[in-house]
């Protein structure tokens, strides 16, 4: 067995979260120092936040590679070189020390001269990333999440906020902070660095102007005090519109021409498993999407409500062993937007599943959504019979599993790749 979950199973959670930081700094350190510091001559772009931190990472990874720049990537979907992006098969987003310092020496031994490391608030508030030399720090936004580890919003934002203060810390970097200034909290992580740059539609040094949604992505004008960018992304939405501001707003930060900005955020064609459609020739549309709290969940089906000719319908559930306190909004939120809302399992880790849809429900019933949604805990099940009941100009949305090619349910790991699995459905119903 594994001798984390050894410690793990051996030592009481509570005190488990209080010594988990000084060992995971012991072993940062150590693995440095065995690995020769392998980040050290590398520039490093951390995004952080709630939703959109691994789009944004991909947004400037596309933008300073067709650059240039020899850039490295680390994210929850996939990491790599340049054009060389192979998947992410730890099912985390910042791995362990041992395997991060293997990507780190790897990457320093091709040249890389950047690094956008999506970064955690379990990995900040744990260590895990000691030894990368932060040079720009970006906030996508706050939301609820992860409280079943943190506890509290302001433990949770803490955490997050120590990769600003990283950022400070590194006297050979750029120390700027990147934030959204639309989120309540994107004031205060910038004051935590000497540079700052907030982007925004309603606030903002850099905002967003004529502003075009679709469902082939998104146009608008990014207007700054020297100048306005004309910013076209394949990335439909209105979150991705922010996504792509913090990404405008690293090439400005970096030294970009408007012309690489233009050409970068545009040549990125999308990221696996977020608002990815699957399209087997059916006459309504499919998507599947990561979204797996409240917020995201929102905006994803606002996104789509706005591109929707025909009714809407969500496949979604809650996941196990995580914060119990997401699954009634998640609920709410399902039934105030969608027409038609199909409560399935998500992931139940070790938890009673009935459980976990038992506290969906209730938001759902709170919202006065329980007549237009069906319980079915079998998700295949569940999504046929969403594709079945499914006219043309209707969307269905597959919410919460989004790139995983595997789902942990009961103690164990089950293959399962939603976009397979609904592209293997529709070709039946031809």
């Amino acid at each position: 067995m594994n001798p984390r979950k050894i410690v793990k199973k051996v030592v009481p959670r509570r005190l488990f979260k209080v010594v988990a930081p000084y060992g995971h700094l012991a072993e940062g350190m150590i693995y440095n120092y065995a690995n020769g510091f392998p980040a050290r001559g590398m520039k490093v772009v951390g995004v952080t936040g709630t939703n959109g931190k691994t789009t944004t990472s991909f947004l400037v990874h596309r933008m300073l590679t067709e650059a240039g720049y020899k850039t490295g990537l680390i994210t929850t979907v996939a990491w790599g070189i340049g054009d060389d992006i192979r998947p992410q098969k730890e099912h985390m987003t910042n791995v362990p020390v041992p395997l991060l310092m293997k990507r780190l020496k790897q990457m320093k031994a091709e040249g890389v001269e950047w690094l956008v490391l999506e970064t955690t608030s379990h990995a900040l508030h744990q260590r895990r990333t000691w030894g990368v030399p932060y040079s720009i720090a970006v906030l996508t936004n706050i939301s609820q999440d992860h409280l079943d580890y943190h506890g509290t919003m302001a433990r949770y934002v803490a955490a997050k906020q120590r990769l600003f203060k990283l950022v400070a810390r590194n006297k050979q970097g750029l120390q700027i902070g990147i934030a959204n200034a639309d989120d309540q909290y994107g004031e205060d992580f910038v004051a935590l660095t000497p540079n700052q740059v907030l982007y925004g539609v309603k606030a903002g040094d850099l905002r967003a102007k004529n502003i075009k949604l679709g469902t082939d992505g998104i146009r608008y004008d990014a207007v700054a005090g020297d100048g306005i960018y004309h910013i076209e992304s394949r990335l439909p939405g209105r979150f991705n519109l922010y996504n792509s501001l913090a990404a405008v707003c690293v090439g400005r930060a970096i030294g970009l021409t408007r012309e690489q900005i233009e050409k970068g955020v545009a040549a990125l064609p999308g990221v696996a498993g977020r608002m990815q459609q699957v399209d087997a020739g059916q006459k309504f549309a499919v998507v599947v999407d990561y979204a797996h709290t409240p917020d995201a969940l929102e905006n994803v089906l606002k996104a789509l409500r706005e591109t929707t000719k025909g009714k809407l319908a969500v496949v979604f559930g809650a996941t196990g062993d995580r914060d119990k306190s997401k699954r009634g909004p998640m609920g709410e939120v399902a039934a105030k937007i969608a027409d038609r809302v199909y409560l399935t399992d998500d992931e139940t880790y070790t938890e009673d599943p009935e459980t976990i849809r038992r506290a969906v429900m209730g938001g759902i019933i709170v919202a006065g959504g329980k007549g237009k949604t069906e319980v079915i805990a079998d998700r295949l099940e569940a999504i046929q019979a969403a594709f079945a009941a499914a006219k043309p100009g209707d969307t269905v949305l597959l919410a919460g599993l989004g790139h995983q090619d595997y789902r942990a349910m009961g103690g164990e790991k089950q293959p399962w790749d939603e976009r397979k699995v609904a592209s293997k459905l529709l070709k039946k119903l031809k």
